[in-house]
């Protein structure tokens, strides 16, 4: 019963994947949820990901519709209808919890790239989602200490968000790879970023977000004397190992 409604619930996520012809690498079923592990590393628009997102939880609606009409038609009983929905609750409510990696800590990962750079909101989603974590530990060692299961799934959890911790610095590097061979990108706002000639070029990039390009706009004295693209500095840094180097010598290059 449980597989069922996880199998229903990751599908979802795949299909509207496919429809956005993202990449799926594999589907991974677990006990207590799955996981739909794709080949995008945060440079498709954010109402994509949105929707792929979404689309898992929405798959709990028709699938309450469905067990009610197999209850009304006799075709279930009440015991099991009422297992199934109770199940189904659950998932559904579990997976929109705030916490990374599950469908409701990606939707924070969602709303903080919005005004924050990918690397900053990233590592935020990380930090928040522990914090809930650890306030829902406390409050299951206080109300019911002694369920197994969730503290198995807390598990899961925590070893889930050391791992992400632990990956921060690749994901970036992944992200910025994809963005300076330009794949997928479909990105018509501009968002210009004011830096100094002084500022290490790893500093400027870690200030790249998603759905925007940005012109590197270098300052002096509050005044403009120089402008870059952003592939200037990527292809710098991937292409001519430029990873210590500072602004400056991007414009002696250029």
């Amino acid at each position: 019963m449980v597989f069922l409604i996880v199998i229903c619930h990751e599908m979802g996520h795949a299909c509207m994947a496919l429809f956005f012809r993202w990449r799926i690498k594999k589907i991974e079923l677990l006990p207590f949820g799955g996981v739909v592990e794709l080949d995008e590393h945060g440079n498709r628009p954010l109402r994509e990901e949105f929707f792929v997102i979404i689309a898992g939880p929405l798959q709990h609606i028709w699938i309450s519709g469905l067990a009610f009409l197999l209850y009304e038609t006799g075709t279930i009983s009440a015991h099991n209808y009422e297992l199934f929905m109770y199940h189904n609750l659950v998932i559904l409510l579990f997976n929109l919890l705030p916490i990374w990696p599950l469908d409701g800590g990606k939707l924070l990962f969602l709303l903080f790239s919005i005004k924050l750079s990918f690397a900053k909101a990233h590592r935020l989603t990380i930090v928040a989602s522990s914090v809930i974590l650890v306030i829902l530990a406390v409050l299951t060692l206080i109300m019911e200490p002694y369920q197994l299961n969730i503290w198995i799934i807390f598990s899961f959890l925590v070893f889930s968000l050391y791992t992400e911790w632990k990956q921060c610095s690749y994901v970036y590097i992944r992200f910025l790879l994809e963005r300076y061979y330009g794949k997928h990108q479909n990105i018509l706002k501009l968002k210009p970023l004011l830096v100094k000639e002084a500022d290490p070029l790893i500093e400027v990039l870690s200030k790249f977000c998603r759905g925007y390009k940005h012109p590197i706009i270098i300052q002096e004295d509050n005044n403009k004397r120089y402008e870059l693209d952003e592939n200037e500095l990527l292809h710098a840094y991937f292409s001519k190992k430029l990873t210590t180097s500072s602004i400056k010598d991007l414009i002696h290059d250029y």
